[in-house]
């Protein structure tokens, strides 16, 4: 078998992502597969728990794995002040550079962000789903002129 030739391309400029265990594309069908379930299939019978942990851990939860996600993901949602800082001063930007810049920025703050293991990837996986939606109401309720609202 022929090994096929990887270029490496500095940025993300003309750069494609053509293969990944968590997702499939059909572009021909309309079909958008999660896992090997349909995106329509998820939307209608699971939370977005359900689903978070099924793209992080790469099946459906049972029961008692999905309260120890749903309690990992409820620790988690505070943001650190240089996060909320970070937001107060890009909240007249659009909406998805806000959460781009706060989730880099995290990374600065993060006392594993140099460990590459699996163990610490899910933790910091966990992290980032969790701070995600605070980020997006943080950022909502500056740009309304109020102050964020602790999760």
């Amino acid at each position: 078998m022929a090994e096929e030739k990887v270029e490496i391309k500095k940025g993300l400029k003309d750069v494609y992502f053509d293969r990944s265990e968590s997702s499939f594309i059909d572009a021909k069908n309309g079909t958008l597969l999660y896992r090997g379930y349909n995106i329509h299939d998820l939307a209608e019978h699971s939370t977005f728990e359900e689903t978070a942990y099924l793209l992080l851990h790469g099946t459906l939860p049972t029961g008692p794995q999905l309260g120890e996600f749903d309690a990992q993901l409820k620790a988690e949602r505070r943001l650190p002040n240089e996060i909320l800082q970070v937001i107060r001063i890009t909240k007249d930007a659009h909406p998805m550079d806000v959460l781009r810049t706060a989730v880099s920025a995290m990374s600065s703050l993060d006392s594993e962000v140099s460990d590459n293991s699996h163990a610490s990837t899910m933790r910091k996986g966990v992290r980032l789903t969790s701070a995600a939606a605070t980020i997006v109401a943080a950022h909502a309720r500056l740009r309304d002129g109020k102050d964020p609202v602790s999760p």
